[in-house]
């Protein structure tokens, strides 16, 4: 297998995407013999985690729907070219937390912005390179918001802001990508114990190598 293996982590706020790829990592490496590297987004490298800043700045409510989708680009770009392309040319795998289906759930499905155009921008910012493993993990918004309001380590940024009816239209977009690209999302429950949720990720991830490997 050649140019590493990309796997993104989605899912709504609260679903648990943050811990699950923090506890499937050492795991991993005691399964593949390739370095396993572990990134996020917007962030990953310097210059996107200045732009992370700008975006989930809570003091930042003015921000224009097509601003908040254009900062994203722009960290995802940089993040794409100093950080997870070399990597996959060094035959790593590579988990990152969120990447291009964010954009389609949260600014197109969620602030209501034409996904053509955000599908157009996600491929141009990624020379069209998509993820081998999309892991989805799926929860309410009800039950995503209620973990946020009750985990008090977590950072809580501007997009957790968002009244009900945001969370719920950016779930319905995670749901509309996973049945459009079913070869490459693997849906989980993310509404069990993070436990589960994890040996359930680890078998995904597990089958979804060895079909590349062996294709």
């Amino acid at each position: 297998m050649t140019n590493g293996f990309l796997i993104s982590f989605e899912g709504p706020d609260g679903a648990g995407k943050t811990t699950v790829l923090e506890q499937v990592i050492p795991r991993l490496q005691d399964i593949f013999e390739q370095e396993i590297i572990a990134t996020r987004e917007p962030g990953g490298v310097d210059i996107a985690e200045k732009i992370r800043d700008v975006i989930l700045d809570v003091n930042h409510t003015a921000m224009d729907a097509k601003t908040e989708l254009l900062l994203y680009i722009a960290a995802r770009r940089q993040h794409l070219v100093e950080k997870i392309l070399p990597n996959l040319e060094k035959d790593a795998i590579v988990l990152v937390d969120r990447f291009i289906d964010s954009s389609v759930a949260y600014q197109g499905y969620g602030r209501g912005l034409d996904v053509a155009d955000i599908t157009w921008l996600n491929a141009y910012a990624t020379d069209h390179r998509q993820p081998d493993l999309t892991v989805y993990l799926d929860v309410t918004s009800e039950l995503g918001l209620e973990r946020i309001s009750k985990n008090a380590d977590r950072e809580v940024n501007r997009l957790d802001l968002e009244k009900l009816d945001m969370h719920q239209k950016v779930r319905q977009g995670y749901l509309a990508l996973l049945e459009e690209n079913p070869d490459r999302i693997a849906l989980i429950d993310a509404s069990q114990s993070v436990e589960k949720v994890v040996e359930d990720t680890l078998a995904v991830i597990i089958n979804k190598y060895k079909d590349l490997k062996n294709a």
